[in-house]
């Protein structure tokens, strides 16, 4: 009888410990602290086992339980690992593809291609793929845009998105984005203005680049708008500096605009060429866009950068009061030994 009552009692002890590991094994705590776990898409089960391995405290008992609840499927994205999950809490997690969202934001990309690459940073997919489907040529041809103007449907916003998401499920939410902010407001207010929406953001870039004072930009965008109903080029200096830039080199820096500079040859140069320029010199933000939409009515028709007041500008109605402006701007720089 005692011989049954030790098998016994051995058989509760060793199912006791049984439990007690298997619940250990499955419950016990194995992140630290909050973190960021990705999954590629070319990840095999070895390397997401691999990567686990170097952020769970008992590494060996979530590989066992991931044997345990048969984890095969791989489902790429960004997923969060909490402080205080267990091993049963992460492969459920990353098996059921349950991912948490990044926020991609952006702003201040002159050109497609830097945005591609600030946009692979955030997201799974690299620049050049990224790249190739913003200027793929038939998107280009079914929205009416070219390999310079699609840098104008990238509105800088903060878009919420997966982070496994692919580049043309990327460039949607950009065009949805992009149709959005022309809502019936701002398309009636680009019609009186008779600019296209091209020529908005492309003039918004112009008043983006002029100045950082928003106060400021209605003004600014007033007197190109003055100048384009009279006919006379907007002479804007910052579309100089871009076609030097287009050069020269981008990544070449100009201080100052000199005169010999005017006659370069570029669709960019609004000295030798009246009207906007074929695309933005920039990207426009939205306070730029709206300031040109509803640009203040005045009779200014120059104004140049005032020395006294760093960060803004004097405004003329003549050529004689702004060459009385300009003197004054230009004797500053020389002070300031600004040649280049």
């Amino acid at each position: 009888m005692k011989k049954i009552y030790y098998s016994i009692g051995l058989v509760i002890l060793i199912a006791t410990s049984l439990g007690i590991y298997t619940y250990q094994l499955i419950f016990s705590n194995q992140i630290k602290n909050d973190v960021k776990f990705f999954i590629r898409s070319t990840d095999a089960l070895t390397q997401v086992l691999s990567h686990l391995d170097t952020i769970c405290i008992h590494h060996e008992d979530v590989r066992k339980v991931s044997v345990l609840k048969k984890y095969k499927s791989i489902k790429p994205g960004m997923y969060i690992l909490k402080q205080g999950m267990n091993a049963n809490d992460i492969i459920n997690l990353i098996r059921s593809g349950n991912q948490t969202p990044v926020k991609v934001t952006f702003n201040n990309q002159n050109y497609i291609e830097n945005l591609a690459g600030k946009l692979s940073h955030q997201i799974e997919a690299d620049s050049l793929n990224i790249l190739n489907s913003l200027t793929d040529k038939e998107f280009l041809k079914r929205e009416g845009l070219t390999t310079h103007t699609v840098l104008n449907i990238c509105m800088p916003y903060t878009y919420e998105c997966y982070w496994s998401i692919s580049p043309n499920q990327l460039r949607g939410k950009l065009m949805k984005a992009y149709r959005n902010f022309w809502n019936k407001e701002r398309l009636q207010k680009s019609n009186q203005l008779r600019l296209s929406q091209n020529e908005i953001i492309s003039l918004a870039s112009i008043v983006q680049k002029e100045t950082q004072h928003k106060p400021e930009r209605r003004r600014i965008a007033g007197v190109y708008l003055n100048r384009i109903r009279k006919g006379i080029p907007l002479q804007a200096d910052p579309t100089i500096v871009y076609a030097l830039k287009e050069k020269h080199g981008r990544k070449k820096i100009f201080k100052r605009v000199l005169n010999k500079d005017l006659n370069i040859s570029s669709p960019y140069n609004t000295y030798r060429n009246k009207g906007v320029p074929p695309s933005a010199i920039a990207m426009a933000d939205i306070d730029a866009i709206d300031a040109v939409l509803n640009a203040e009515r005045h009779s200014y028709y120059y104004f140049c950068a005032n020395p006294n007041k760093i960060g803004t500008h004097s405004f003329a109605k003549n050529l004689a009061q702004h060459n009385r402006n300009a003197k004054v701007y230009q004797r500053w720089l020389n002070m300031q030994n600004i040649k280049r």
